[in-house]
């Protein structure tokens, strides 16, 4: 176990209180400012089993890895940054143990606005690969400097410009729907579009392969080129471009046309997230529970269209976290954008009706 308390002077004194509470326990201690041979053998014997429980500083935020440590107490977690609350909690579960975060801290209410967001946030975003959520999101607490002018954070320059621009358009559409809805209300009038992008993850190979494009550069061109694909004529135009420039398309590159195919779908539908693997097909709606998406005529007409169909491989199912479709016995790419194109179609005929 560890044990982060950042105060040097008063480690002592937590020390103290953590062998009355555990007598049984053996419990060291670390920080920056002892003897580098004493801190390394106190590490040693942490990483032997000698001791039960680390009492250390933030001393421990990077560079240690030590597998059989699987609980990690952080104490008055509300004056750590919320970088360093994702790093200490990445000390744990570098193994194959189930790992236990614990943020101590005085509660909520007396907290100020910012330390109250940075603890909601880690308990918020807890999964594997949450850490550009948690980046977002202190990025949203702390202030990103000014979009214009020398007063910049170097935000544009980490993500590159596209996706920052990409961020930048979601973030003004917000604004035009919600505060300045009175001033936009011309340009709200038609269908708002409730899914911007969708996330595809499947086991089937989908990418093009180096030994079809050799150079990087182009075929990080030929991505690009690829996500803005909007129609079935510009997928054959873009076929042809390949076949003439480098040779027969590999199934790998159609793959990816398959998935773009799938995107579409998934944005007229309402599904921000597709899961192909092992034959089964779940799509995920809007994360959001409170999403307007939910009042629309669209989303009643697609659940009554799929319940009528009485297909028990076609059907809808709710989790804690999410609502959501699942397909079963779809045994391709091919089968799952048919699937999709047909539930689309069905709904503007119902809605044509």
């Amino acid at each position: 176990v560890f044990f982060v308390h950042n105060r040097v002077k008063t480690l002592p004194d937590i020390h103290a209180m953590v062998s009355r509470l555990c007598p049984d326990v053996d419990i060291a201690m670390a920080h920056g400012q002892m003897d580098p041979k004493k801190l390394e053998n106190t590490l040693v014997n942490f990483i032997n089993r000698k001791y039960d429980v680390l009492l250390c500083t933030n001393i421990i935020e990077t560079g240690l890895d030590i597998a059989n440590a699987n609980t990690i107490i952080i104490n008055n977690a509300h004056q750590f940054g919320m970088s360093d609350l994702h790093q200490l909690r990445g000390r744990v579960g570098r193994s194959n143990r189930k790992a236990f975060c614990y943020l101590f801290s005085p509660p909520l209410s007396v907290l100020t606005p910012d330390a109250r967001k940075r603890l909601q946030t880690l308990e918020e975003f807890s999964d594997l690969g949450s850490g550009f959520d948690i980046a977002m999101k202190d990025l949203d607490i702390r202030g990103a400097g000014n979009l214009l002018g020398g007063e910049q954070s170097g935000f544009i320059a980490d993500i590159g410009f596209e996706t920052y621009q990409k961020i930048l358009d979601e973030a003004i559409q917000e604004l035009k729907e919600n505060e300045f809805k009175d001033l936009f209300k011309d340009e709200n009038n038609g269908e708002k579009e409730y899914v911007r992008d969708v996330i595809i993850e499947t086991d089937a190979e989908m990418h093009i392969p180096d030994n079809y494009v050799s150079n990087i550069q182009e075929r990080l061109n030929l991505y690009n080129l690829l996500d803005k694909l909007e129609s079935e004529e510009e997928i054959d135009e873009f076929v042809e471009q390949l076949t003439d420039r480098f040779g027969k398309v590999p199934k790998s590159v159609f793959n990816l046309f398959e998935a773009l195919r799938m995107r579409w779908y998934c944005k007229l539908l309402g599904f921000e997230r597709l899961n192909f693997k092992g034959k089964k097909l779940r799509c995920y709606f809007i994360n959001d529970p409170q999403s307007s998406f939910y009042e629309t005529e669209h989303f009643n007409n697609l659940i009554e269209y799929v319940n009528g169909l009485g297909d028990r491989h076609l059907h809808f199912k709710q989790s804690v976290r999410n609502f959501f479709l699942v397909k079963d016995e779809c045994k391709s790419l091919k089968q799952v954008v048919y699937a999709l194109k047909g539930i689309s179609e069905g709904i503007k005929k119902k809605k044509a009706i």
